[in-house]
């Protein structure tokens, strides 16, 4: 199952609380959850400081507890939105 996953804002996070070594963590967990095959794409969005995560997971459930081992979650800096996608059937429409 496809899974879209927007990162949320946790308020009160001062920008201090990202250091380095923090997000050099992030992103080598995220390079292993890309090489498993679970974080599929990856982005930044470009209206806010935040990403865009899709994820391919059995379940909702088992996407909010991969991403509850990412380093910035474990900290509780930021928090994501967990949207489940099923294939668009909208097409069937043009052939009936």
């Amino acid at each position: 199952m496809k899974i879209l996953a927007l990162e949320k804002e946790v308020e009160g996070i001062p920008d201090s609380s990202f250091t380095d070594q923090l997000l050099k963590k992030e992103a080598e967990h995220a390079w292993e959850l890309h090489q498993a095959g679970v974080i599929r794409e990856l982005y930044f969005r470009t209206d806010r400081v935040s990403a865009v995560l899709i994820l391919e997971c059995a379940s909702a459930d088992q996407a909010q507890s991969i991403l509850s081992t990412l380093p910035l979650v474990k900290e509780g800096l930021i928090d994501f939105e967990i949207i489940p996608l099923k294939a668009y059937t909208g097409f069937q429409r043009l052939f009936q």
